[in-house]
């Protein structure tokens, strides 16, 4: 199966460069988005540049690199997450033996080689508010541990609820089935709504430990209860709850 790799770039012109490489060797074709002028320098070799007149939604732009391409399967990167050799590959394989494989993501590490969680389970409306909120400080790391699985290291390949939507290979044939991305989310949330939907029409997503992306997380809305950050959190939140309101039944 033939890889696709899509990255949208916002300002991030230092991070590209030294992404770019890391994929050129491990995909079958490279498409970058410069969705703010300066964004992608130039044209890198053994890429395309698509350049946006107007900043979109990253959504929107998923979706614009997903039909600019053609690959089997899709790989959607920030450029602040970098493959180690061979993860790509890995991951490649693992949905190629998994028919039913729609989303396939690999283990996280920080900088300094920390372990990131980036498997997580769907969000409820409860669980959110504590995260997102000062009552975090009230239940501290008790409200967020079932969340991001943080008493499971799984060494082998596990399915997941949804996966941090910094470095996911999608098949195409899913991407189709459900309609892509949604652009409607601003910024946060569209990652969980597109797990959501595979899920419900019967796709697989699955965390796969043996490939290892290193992930400059910045984590924002992690750190800081008001930002701007926060705001778009909570709006797509909103608007994940207003498109699948069974969620509300959830605890």
């Amino acid at each position: 199966m033939t890889v696709s790799a899509v990255v949208v770039s916002h300002g991030h012109a230092d991070e590209v460069e030294r992404l770019a490489p890391a994929l050129r060797a491990d995909v079958d074709e490279l498409l970058l988005i410069e969705n703010l002028p300066g964004s992608v320098r130039g044209e890198p070799a053994g890429a395309r540049v698509l350049r946006n007149p107007q900043p979109l939604t990253f959504a929107t732009n998923v979706n614009r690199g997903i039909a600019a391409t053609t690959g089997d399967l899709v790989l959607v990167a920030n450029p602040d997450a970098v493959p180690e050799p061979g993860a790509v590959a890995t991951l490649r394989a693992f949905v190629e033996s998994r028919p039913r494989a729609g989303i396939a993501g690999p283990q996280m590490r920080w900088p300094d080689g920390r372990w990131q969680p980036s498997r997580r389970r769907f969000p409820t409306v409860g669980g959110t508010l504590v995260r997102r909120t000062p009552l975090r400080l009230l239940f501290g790391t008790y409200s967020q541990r079932a969340h991001y699985h943080l008493d499971e290291r799984p060494a082998g390949p596990v399915q997941a609820d949804w996966l941090l939507g910094a470095f996911l290979l999608m098949r195409r044939a899913m991407l189709d089935e459900i309609g892509g991305w949604d652009g409607g989310f601003r910024h946060y949330g569209e990652d969980i709504d597109l797990a959501y939907r595979a899920a419900a029409a019967g796709w697989e997503r699955w965390y796969v430990p043996d490939a290892v992306v290193v992930h400059d997380y910045a984590a924002v809305i992690d750190s800081r209860f008001l930002s701007r950050h926060t705001w778009w959190h909570l709006r797509g939140m909103a608007r994940f709850v207003r498109k699948h309101p069974e969620r509300l039944l959830r605890v």
